[in-house]
């Protein structure tokens, strides 16, 4: 049988880190997918967004109660610069747009993943692919785990788990929510999930004509029961089954967990003209020049329609229809379109160290982990910091 110092479940961007950063011999990564890194690969558009500008003044959401905190206190010992320093050490060179978002130079995700893998090899990891982990056990002094290639099952002993093996969203680049049953095997809870970073399903009544169609800069505010949530500014695309875009994807990470209440989203079509001013001009308009064509040349022509039709079936106020344009959301696109988990294992069944409190020598990082953030790269440097921490924390024990 194999004896390892650390067995590392998860070739993520958790797992790479990890496995990485970890020091002597008898490390090893267990990766199911061929090839390590895909979903890394694959962030920010296939351009890289590790990090952001904000991220250490940034909200991260959980679940249940500790996960908030707990991130903050992590991402403080392990930020921006930790991570941006790392890539340069591994030979990497980031810059960071307009927005805050951090990229690599090189506008690659894959060149991410390839700096990690260089230096896992480096390391001398023994990185099995192709390779699941079907099962562990707590055994004296270690883990005994029982790991499945190429359709043969065989046994293997490691003294320290590293378990990060990703969420349920994107099962795509292998993250199918098998890594719960694994910490349920070993007495963890899991708290319900959620799609996050994700597309919204929305009553289309009045959008069905804007399929493609691109608001730039909307003000978004989001309503959940009738009670404002948040507020913010960014691109909204229309679409057969809802909306998209920006704004949307940033917003989904606040009301992941909520859809199954009253949620909408008022949407402003003119974010830097006040509704008084909009509205004497409209009216000063429709005078001297009738109605029919309106909204031309004050919002999109095909948007300025749609206001104009629902404004003919509901009545109301043309002006207060492109500053609220209600749409009522429906769901959303669900697992395999989310880039991100809402919850997982509760952060109150580690230490201050994310080693389990329930077994010695186990240690969770990562998205399996009941913490979530907004989009802009601030996931992914929680997968660097918490990996930075477990690491630490093996080399120290």
């Amino acid at each position: 049988m194999e004896k390892f110092t650390t067995a590392v479940i998860g070739g993520g961007a958790a797992g790479l880190v990890c496995a990485a950063r970890l020091q002597g011999d008898g490390i090893v990564l267990f990766e199911k997918l061929v090839r390590v890194g895909k979903k890394l690969s694959a962030t920010g558009n296939g351009q890289g967004n590790i990090s952001n500008a904000e991220v250490e003044n940034a909200t991260y959401f959980s679940v249940a109660d500790g996960g908030t905190t707990l991130a903050k206190r992590i991402i403080g010992e392990y930020g921006r610069d930790s991570f941006v320093d790392y890539i340069h050490m591994l030979g990497g060179l980031c810059i960071c747009d307009e927005r805050g978002r951090i990229y690599p130079a090189s506008r690659q995700a894959s060149s991410i993943t390839d700096l990690l893998r260089r230096e896992v090899a480096a390391h001398g990891v023994d990185v099995r692919l192709g390779t699941e982990v079907r099962a562990i056990k707590k055994t004296e002094g270690g883990f005994l785990l029982t790991v499945s290639s190429s359709g043969e099952e065989r046994r293997c002993f490691a003294e320290n788990v590293v378990l990060c093996a990703g969420g349920k969203a994107a099962k795509n680049f292998g993250t199918d929510g098998a890594g719960y049953g694994l910490a349920k095997s070993l007495g963890h809870t899991v708290t319900p999930v959620y799609p996050s970073l994700v597309q919204l399903k929305a009553d289309t009544r009045w959008t069905k004509t804007l399929k493609g169609i691109r608001a730039q800069d909307c003000d978004v505010r989001v309503l959940v029961d009738g009670d404002e949530v948040l507020a913010l500014s960014g691109d909204v695309i229309f679409t057969e089954y809802g909306v998209s875009g920006d704004a949307i994807f940033r917003l989904s990470a606040y009301i992941a967990s909520s859809l199954e209440k009253d949620v909408r989203l008022l949407l402003d079509f003119a974010p830097t003209v006040d509704e008084a001013t909009l509205r004497d001009f409209l009216a000063d308009k429709q005078a001297r020049l009738g109605g029919e064509e309106l909204l031309c040349g004050v919002v999109n022509n095909q948007i300025g329609r749609a206001i104009l039709r629902r404004y003919g079936e509901e009545g109301g106020d043309v002006a207060a229809l492109v500053k609220r344009f209600d749409v009522r959301v429906t769901g959303s696109l669900g697992f395999d379109y989310a880039q991100v988990t809402k919850g997982g294992v509760p952060t109150v069944e580690v230490d201050e160290n994310l080693q389990s409190k329930k077994v010695k020598g186990l240690y969770l990082a990562g998205e399996i982990l009941d913490v979530d953030g907004q989009c802009g790269g601030f996931n992914l440097q929680w997968a660097y910091a918490s990996a930075c921490k477990v690491a630490a924390a093996i080399d120290k024990k």
